[in-house]
């Protein structure tokens, strides 16, 4: 007997792996550019690491809050697709075998293939057919509003830890270059290993969001050293 060919795809890794890198680059590039920000202004160490720690929390509960609502309104509504849809079943079957069965069809089977192919896959599991085939909902897709939530807030706390601890072991008067060289030797590493992850090519990734985290720490560093002045 041939043994079955077992294939992973990494789409099934989307849905934790976007909140993952979302959350990890959003702390490290969000608490670097603030500390640099707060070093620009001030040389007293305790303003920069009490900034640092502020925005490490604010950032990871903001993350988890701001991840949790936007998943949970993506579940609600795969929720009211498919209350609506095992509805129809239910009251309309023949109807939605008609769909189904256009569906086949516009996928390439003949209209005769098409309407066999649709009568077994309802014989076999009527509701997660249509679920599948119409709705474009499958299991590495679906919505999962805590999951989202918690890995956002400890990526994010991850990320933003690198740089807090830098600050923390370094001069307060070289805090600004040491966390800004660190925050993006971090982005490029996080860019490349999400692009890895993802199946992706590393280099663009992460020139990508190393380009930014420049620009981010550039403005910071300009704002904070305006403020630090007038003040």
């Amino acid at each position: 007997m041939r043994a079955l060919h077992k294939e992973n795809h990494l789409i099934e890794r989307i849905g934790w792996l976007r909140a993952a890198v979302l959350g990890a680059n959003d702390g490290l590039i969000s608490t670097s550019s603030l500390i640099v920000g707060v070093a620009a202004a001030t040389p007293a160490s305790h303003e920069i690491l009490v900034a640092g720690v502020a925005g490490l929390v604010a950032g990871a509960m903001s993350m988890a809050a701001g991840e949790y609502v936007s998943v949970s309104s993506q579940a609600d509504t795969e929720k009211a697709d498919m209350a609506r849809e095992r509805h129809e079943l239910a009251t309309q079957p023949a109807a939605e075998l008609a769909e189904l069965a256009a569906i086949y069809e516009q996928r390439g089977l003949s209209p005769d293939l098409a309407r066999q192919v649709a009568e077994q896959m309802m014989a076999k599991d009527a509701f997660e057919a249509h679920a599948r085939d119409e709705l474009g909902l499958t299991s590495h897709v679906m919505a999962r509003p805590v999951q989202a939530a918690f890995t956002s807030a400890v990526t994010f706390s991850t990320g933003a830890a690198l740089p807090l601890i830098v600050a923390l072991l370094v001069p307060p008067t070289t805090a600004a270059w040491t966390v800004s060289i660190t925050c993006l030797i971090g982005l490029a590493v996080l860019g490349a290993i999400g692009a890895r992850t993802g199946g992706a090519s590393i280099w663009k990734p992460a020139a990508r969001v190393v380009f930014w985290g420049v620009v981010a720490l550039a403005s910071t560093a300009a704002i904070g050293s305006l403020v630090g002045r007038a003040v």
